[in-house]
């Protein structure tokens, strides 16, 4: 609740979201018999969450994933990888939310990127050397 982006109700604080049960009736018929069905529930869906480095080695049909920035730390783009490859196809993926599309454009890690120019520098080097 502290992301999001609804303003908070007047008379309640700041992140309380409130629930109201929700009452539906409808008709039905069986056996030529038309039957009334009424119904009390709260508007919840079920689900199951658990951060990137839990997912790490699973496969999921279907996946919600949220790479907004969090409140506090950062997403990294090994983050945003790991969540992403979990589903079987992009057809599978949903996203919570909007993101920072830097998160795709920054190398994961500054150290690994000076090294990686300085493998290409060599790689280089060793080619002029044949």
């Amino acid at each position: 609740m502290n992301r999001t982006k609804a303003k908070p109700l007047e008379g309640l604080e700041q992140g309380v979201l409130p629930l109201s049960p929700m009452d539906k009736t409808f008709h039905i018929t069986r056996q030529g018999r038309e039957q009334t069905v009424s119904c009390c529930q709260l508007p919840l869906t079920p689900a199951y969450a658990f951060a990137d480095y839990r997912s790490q080695g699973q496969t999921n049909s279907h996946v919600l994933i949220d790479i907004g920035t969090p409140p506090t730390g950062e997403l990294t783009p090994c983050n945003v990888y790991v969540a992403l490859s979990r589903s079987h196809g992009r057809e599978g993926i949903r996203l919570l939310g909007d993101f920072d599309e830097k998160v795709f454009t920054t190398h994961p890690n500054e150290h690994l990127r000076v090294e990686d120019e300085r493998l290409i520098e060599l790689d280089k080097g060793t080619r002029r050397m044949d």
